[in-house]
């Protein structure tokens, strides 16, 4: 075996100093409190046999996509399930890629040009960080989910750098639901601002599809923004239980991200049993009970976390995530271990990935976990936490 570099080994060896090293673990026999699955869909049997169906009606007996879509792997499966995408949001257009990072490092490195200003919430998605960063264009960060501050650091941009004229471009990123504090910035007020200024707003929505509006449309529908949002990313890795991503935007989007979208061009396009299930997944959602029992859910941990006096140390959120903070990576790393033992899926979420004293425990819903469930995760979580 080739030796290994000594700077990357320092690299693990720090990670593991400070008890921030990451591993694989297999934990399947656990109750599931940390998955992203918050409909069941990714065991749906449904799903699984309509997408079977689809490719056998259609008789399409084809593993692969054999190419990127420019070349040979495009097909009608792509162009039925980018319309039923787009129909679903109410939006113009949709374009899919292979996963959300993919959209994101797609759409950021490419859209906004030299000499545009991108200006992101400080706790967005590292897939949009690593796609600013792959462009040209200078970035700046605002304070999580602060209208205000973000005001500020444009005006401070434009009067002391004097970078900005009416020939370029500013952006504005945040998202719907953030995935490791599960809390909603105003959209509708950042919306207003953007339209008002022509600033180009893009949200992505991935924590938020199949559990915010009426079918699970997210939250930018159920507030009726469609019309004021330059650029949604949707992703199907969550709620949707399957795997894919999509930009939803105007035609002239979709056409610009197809011409200079590197993530897009150039990558073998998803396998036709992918898009099949994709599109199953979107039509259970039109059917499904599931976002209804997911949402029993939400609230009943809400309403516990209160009774049991915790709600203190949790971050108030509507979604499916539900954060508390226990600072320390050893000791948050401790506490989910305990509840590992007794048979709960609990993850900690550590520095770095959160910021320093941060760290936490993150509890992700299901439509599937039982109110017994709840109780009992809880009541070891407040045991533990009285005891630490």
């Amino acid at each position: 075996m080739a030796n290994f570099p000594k700077k990357l080994q320092a690299k693990l060896e720090d990670r593991a100093a400070n008890n921030a090293l990451r591993s694989l673990v297999l934990l399947n026999s656990l109750i599931d409190f940390s998955s992203n699955d918050y409909l069941g869909f990714a065991k749906n049997k449904t799903i699984f046999d309509g997408a079977s169906h689809i490719l056998l009606d259609q008789n399409i007996v084809q593993n692969g996509a054999t190419g990127s879509r420019l070349i040979s792997g495009n097909s009608d499966l792509y162009v039925q399930l980018e319309k039923q995408i787009a129909d679903f949001h109410a939006v113009e257009t949709a374009l899919l890629f292979n996963s959300g990072y993919d959209a994101n490092i797609g759409f950021f490195s490419a859209v906004p040009q030299r000499g545009d200003l991108v200006f992101y919430d400080e706790f967005i998605h590292a897939s949009i960080r690593d796609g600013i960063t792959m462009g040209v264009a200078k970035s700046y960060k605002f304070k999580h989910n602060n209208l205000d501050d973000l005001k500020k650091l444009i005006h401070r941009v434009k009067t002391s750098k004097k970078e900005v004229s009416n020939s370029e471009d500013i952006y504005i990123v945040t998202e719907s639901v953030f995935s490791m504090d599960g809390d909603t910035p105003d959209l509708i007020e950042l919306a207003d601002f953007c339209a008002k200024e022509n600033y180009h707003l893009v949200v992505d929505e991935a924590h938020a599809i199949g559990v915010f509006g009426n079918k699970g449309q997210g939250i930018v529908f159920d507030l009726k923004l469609q019309h004021k949002i330059f650029a949604q990313i949707v992703t199907f890795g969550k709620a949707m239980g399957c795997h894919g991503a999509a930009i939803l935007g105007s035609e002239n989007l979709k056409n610009y991200l197809i011409n200079f979208a590197r993530s897009f061009i150039y990558t073998t396009g998803l396998p036709p049993h992918a898009l099949a299930t994709i599109g199953c997944a979107y039509a259970e959602l039109k059917s499904t009970n599931s976002k209804n029992k997911l949402q029993e859910n939400i609230n009943f941990f809400k309403e516990q976390i209160e009774v049991l006096g915790l709600n203190t140390i949790f971050i108030p959120s509507t979604s499916a995530i539900h954060c508390c903070i226990i600072s320390g990576n050893e000791k948050v790393k401790n506490v989910s271990l305990h509840l590992q033992k007794e048979g709960f899926n609990v993850k900690a979420i550590l520095s770095p990935t959160v910021p320093l004293a941060q760290e936490r425990l993150r509890f992700c819903l299901h439509s599937y976990n039982t109110k017994e469930e709840i109780l009992n995760v809880l009541g070891i979580l407040k045991s533990l936490i009285k005891n630490a």
